[in-house]
């Protein structure tokens, strides 16, 4: 048994991050797809998307991952909203719910945590801007994917994702993108 009083608090978050694994990106249910991606998996290639958009860009890939790896951890509490949602409920601010669910965890990992979701949330540093290019092109190049699978309504996904990128590298790499088919990237290194 541990003498830390905030042990049980700090796993209590790791836990529940957890539930990012099997809870479901609900957007793409609105585009028919039948079974999306985890918030997990889309965070994971986010927090990749956003190491490689930071190296490219000159900026800090670590922080980039850092800031991607946290971008939707508030969802365990608030689930993934789609947009027309929004119309309809007034979502808690996610500095909020992130103070929440850190409340009890170590002190030192309740401010490290909330210091990275608040950056996101409100910063406009160079690498605030990549981890917000990285949500959307990930989102763009997943909706690319459910176009391959016959998913139609996803299109509307990619368009408005990728007119909302900034950087000239996530630029660059969604004009790429929509011009390979998902498996592509194997023929790059076997030709």
């Amino acid at each position: 048994m541990t003498d830390d009083p905030h042990a049980k608090g700090s796993v209590s978050y790791l836990m529940e991050m957890g539930a990012l694994k099997r809870a479901k990106r609900s957007g793409w249910w609105i585009a028919g797809v039948k079974d999306p991606e985890t918030i997990a998996e889309h965070s994971f290639r986010t927090a990749v998307i956003g190491s490689v958009l930071a190296m490219m860009e000159g900026a800090d890939p670590a922080k980039v991952a850092l800031l991607c790896t946290f971008h939707d951890t508030q969802e365990t509490r608030v689930g993934d909203i789609p947009w027309i949602g929004r119309r309809y409920l007034k979502p808690a601010k996610n500095e909020a719910v992130t103070a929440d669910q850190v409340a009890e965890a170590h002190p030192a990992v309740a401010a490290g945590i909330q210091a990275v979701v608040d950056e996101y949330e409100n910063g406009d540093s160079p690498e605030v801007v990549i981890a917000h290019d990285a949500d959307k092109l990930e989102c763009m190049i997943q909706g690319l994917e459910y176009l391959e699978q016959g998913y139609s309504n996803a299109q509307e996904w990619v368009d408005s994702t990728r007119a909302k990128l900034k950087t000239p590298s996530a630029i660059a790499l969604a004009d790429a993108a929509q011009g390979m088919s998902s498996i592509e990237w194997q023929r790059v290194f076997l030709a």
